[in-house]
């Protein structure tokens, strides 16, 4: 594929091409129309050249068809809540917005599954879901906005992962189209299945540089009985971590294990009313759900252990006004962070659990060391950790300390067998340092896939992994 040039508007015959794939009314050109799909939450952004909606996979193959004849690139895009640029057009070309093919095509409660097209809200999954019974694991945050193509797409699961999941463990199968125009079906309509290479869990985490997905089956899962809310509060981080490392130990699985450092915690108390011990130096929420029967052994299973060196008290939420007022110190950081750092930069980083004590005394020192705030939050359960640098992008030397802090942190955590990130996916912000965790030969491997399954490299170029060597 030729270098494209982003700033060169497309041609007439390139314009006419994609309105025969999609429809006149299907695709916007005009700068004002083309501006709000340029950017994600990553604060990145780049406005495309032209945006084209796409309703079924036929205007989806025709107009990678018309991308691949006029080199064009094609990005596929959700509603942009990623927080890594994974959606920027940075290299100009079409976004394809999948926000139009937002149905819910089946629900088959008697074999735990449901047909969705990308475009569909989680929210909404969970909704049609919960009237039968039932379920989709995966539960990030944004889940009233986020769609199921994007967490498909950075493989995004939530706090529930720890004991449900994530979007691989929960997607039996896809339809996607190809960079060559190929209509894939892929995976299967059943629990089991092992026939030829699994090209559905490949697609999935992909972040469209391989296929546009069309289709997803989701596994569902039914809805626990009944659940249980813990707030367990300890004097340094270092004591929370082993107790994390005490409750994943036990044969009692929480559905939510998330934590905040003492920083996190000093916020929250000057932002909210949250009554914490003045001591506290982390916080662990946790969640058991499950039958009635034994829930409230299990929950006293986990809370005992909780409980051991550094930990100054554990609460058991008793009634839903007590569950809401023991996440209300969760909800209010992020507000707090807004704050404090409305350009924070954010990362979520994951370490083998046992290895978290390391990971945040290292990130202690990396921030006494460079002279940057950084909390740290996130999903302890299975070491999924949201580092956030509290930096203003308007002063040079912070950002110049915070790249070379960042850089460390990566270190830091490959030393720790860990992964530089757990679930945001890497799009531009983190594809530079991919080739530190995953090396030389795998890199080329990749490389050899992505050009089977898009050739002429217009599906999302420049993303995910770094520019192979010229």
């Amino acid at each position: 594929m030729t270098t494209p040039d982003p700033e060169r508007p497309l041609s007439k015959a390139a314009i006419k091409a994609l309105k025969d794939a999609v429809g006149a009314g299907n695709l916007l050109t005009e700068a004002a129309d083309r501006w709000p799909y340029g950017g994600d939450n990553s604060r990145l952004h780049a406005p495309p050249q032209a945006v084209a909606f796409a309703t079924d996979a036929d205007q989806i193959q025709a107009l990678v068809d018309a991308c691949r004849s006029h080199w064009i690139p094609l990005v596929t895009r959700g509603l942009g809540s990623g927080t890594t640029g994974a959606t920027v057009p940075d290299q100009g070309g079409v976004v394809l917005s999948m926000e139009r093919m937002n149905r819910i095509l089946e629900v088959d409660p008697d074999n735990r599954m449901m047909v969705v097209e990308p475009g569909v809200t989680n929210q909404a999954v969970q909704d049609a879901a919960a009237q039968h019974g039932f379920f989709w694991p995966p539960d990030p945050t944004s889940a009233a906005y986020c769609t199921v193509g994007g967490n498909l797409a950075y493989n995004s699961a939530g706090p529930r992962a720890v004991k449900y999941g994530t979007p691989r463990e929960n997607t039996l199968g896809l339809t996607a189209v190809t960079g060559a125009g190929r209509l894939l079906r892929t995976g299967v309509y059943t629990t089991k299945g092992v026939v030829g290479y699994d090209l559905t869990r490949l697609l999935i985490g992909s972040e469209g540089t391989l296929g546009v997905i069309t289709q997803a089956t989701l596994r569902l899962t039914p809805l626990a009985e009944g659940k249980r809310t813990l707030q367990a509060v300890y004097d340094s981080m270092d004591a929370a971590a082993q107790a994390v490392s005490r409750i994943m130990a036990q044969p009692v699985v929480p559905c939510a294990l998330e934590f905040m450092d003492g920083r996190a915690i000093e916020m929250i108390r000057d932002y909210s009313q949250a009554n914490l011990p003045e001591a506290a130096g982390a916080l662990l929420m946790i969640e058991v759900d499950g039958p009635l029967a034994g829930l409230d052994d299990a929950a006293q299973r986990v809370a005992d252990a909780a409980r051991g060196k550094g930990n100054l008290s554990v609460a058991l939420a008793k009634s839903e006004n007590e569950v809401k007022a023991l996440w209300a110190t969760r909800k209010a950081l992020s507000p707090a962070l807004r704050r404090v750092a409305p350009k924070k930069i954010n990362e979520d980083v994951v370490v083998p659990v046992s290895r978290i004590p390391e990971l945040i005394r290292g990130l202690e020192s990396l921030g006494r060391r460079h002279d940057i705030t950084i909390v740290c939050f996130g999903h302890a359960g299975n070491g999924n950790i949201h580092v956030n640098l509290l930096i203003d992008p308007d002063d040079a030397r912070q950002m110049k300390a915070a790249a070379t802090c960042l850089d460390q942190v990566f270190t830091l955590v490959l030393e720790l067998r860990g992964s530089i990130s757990g679930e945001h996916g890497v799009g531009l912000a983190k594809r530079d340092f991919v080739g530190r965790e995953l090396g030389a030969e795998v890199l080329g491997l990749m490389e050899g896939i992505k050009a089977t399954f898009d050739p002429a490299g217009i599906l999302n170029p420049g993303k995910g992994v770094p520019p192979a060597p010229q």
